[in-house]
């Protein structure tokens, strides 16, 4: 079976299943993805990039769709050579949103394709209007936005989404080829155990007080100024708390501040913070991550209602206990007082107290991770999902769609 990735940053949502077929015989698989790409992921790669910029001044509810017809051309043009050479893919499984498969057809009319969408865009009782009320220009935006993934909807033989609540956010008559399943977890890998982390010339283990927040970015889209502001209360309350903060000082979604400060910079300027017990880590390697959610008293997780990040659930995984925002995407995992505790996004007194019933052992903190993990490896773990990517890829490339 020959198989055709396209993701701009492969492996991304196909590192785990990516790894899965290179030891199955018989399968054959190529990545296409962006030059700039510089990860190393064992696969046969094919690298495209856009010969432009999208056009100045064009319209800007169109940035999204310019940019993606751009991708979709270059992507076309790099797979050329592998049409002129014969080969034609069984199954092309591409990220929806960003064009690599807009033209997949004119080069394999008969090829399946099933498609990842992450999300819809939807200007109104979402993720665009929960921080701040939407104009309608910024409306118009959301909805244009969306033009690319109604053209992948439009070529795809079938479709999947992470969480219900991404695949909720398309309009119900989209939904129907389009099946909820996520990309999995490493319950092995992620898991209880040993381990401590070091920061400077401390050593931080299960036995210290600490709690742990990861994001890429550092932003109100995961609750970052809630965040700090929760700990800087925190912090007078409790003399021997140490936080850890894994992610980039940046925005990688919504919007930058207008003063052009970055939210941490903000938050160190603005909050009362005693900094000697709070440890900005920066990007971590995966062996970091899985150390700091087996030591951590509470692990804090904050977001609009938007995708659901794989952190939170490789903390559960982990067995670290999950105080998350009462937010969709959440809910869907944790349900409050039974495998962690939900807060209100917006409240960082709410935020504050939570965590220090927490650390102050007011809930039954045992149980509640143990149920977290279950919760994981019930639904989320790879052992499960993994079998059913294959069997959906497997089915969409026989018959264009599951039985």
């Amino acid at each position: 079976m020959k198989i055709l990735f396209l993701h701009n940053n492969f492996p991304g949502q196909y590192r785990r299943i990516a790894g899965f077929l290179r030891e199955l015989e018989g399968v054959e698989l190529v990545a296409g993805t962006l030059a700039s790409n510089k990860q190393d992921f064992g696969v046969r790669r094919i690298d495209y990039a856009p010969h432009r910029d999208v056009t100045e001044k064009i319209h800007p509810t169109l940035v999204a769709t310019e940019r993606a017809v751009l991708t979709a051309q270059a992507t076309f043009q790099a797979l050329y050579g592998l049409r002129k050479d014969g080969w034609t893919p069984d199954l092309v499984c591409a990220h929806s949103g960003w064009g690599p498969s807009l033209l997949v057809r004119e080069l394999w009319p008969d090829t399946r394709l099933l498609t990842l969408y992450e999300w819809y865009y939807r200007p109104r009782g979402s993720d665009a209007d929960f921080l701040e009320p939407i104009s309608h220009d910024a409306a118009a935006r959301a909805h244009f936005k969306n033009l690319p993934i109604l053209a992948d909807i439009a070529e795809m033989d079938w479709g999947t989404s992470p969480t219900r609540w991404q695949w909720s956010q398309f309009p119900p008559h989209l939904r129907t080829n389009i099946s909820v399943l996520h990309e999995g977890v490493d319950c092995e890998f992620f898991a209880p155990g040993e381990a401590s982390v070091t920061v400077g010339d401390k050593v931080l283990t299960a036995a210290d007080e600490v709690i742990t927040y990861v994001a890429r970015g550092m932003e109100p889209y995961r609750g970052f100024p809630q965040f700090m502001a929760a700990v800087a209360k925190l912090q007078q309350r409790r003399p021997d708390l140490q936080v850890l903060i894994a992610g980039n000082d940046r925005t990688a979604y919504g919007k930058r501040r207008e003063d052009g400060k970055t939210h941490r910079e903000h938050a160190l300027e603005t909050l009362d913070l005693d900094m000697s017990r709070i440890h900005f880590l920066g990007l971590v390697p995966l062996h970091t991550l899985q150390s700091m959610f087996r030591i951590t008293r509470a692990h804090v997780y904050l977001t609009v209602p938007f995708v659901l990040s794989w952190s939170m659930l490789e903390a559960m995984a982990a067995g670290a206990l999950v105080v998350g925002s009462d937010t969709p995407p959440v809910r869907e995992l944790v349900q409050s007082g039974v495998n962690g505790l939900l807060t209100d996004f917006f409240d960082e007194n709410r935020i504050a107290d939570d965590l220090e019933t927490v650390l102050r052992g007011d809930v039954d903190v045992a149980r509640l991770k143990r149920m977290a993990r279950a919760t994981i490896v019930s639904d989320y773990a790879l052992q499960s999902i993994i079998p059913r990517q294959w069997a959906l890829m497997r089915a969409v490339a026989r018959d264009g769609r599951p039985s």
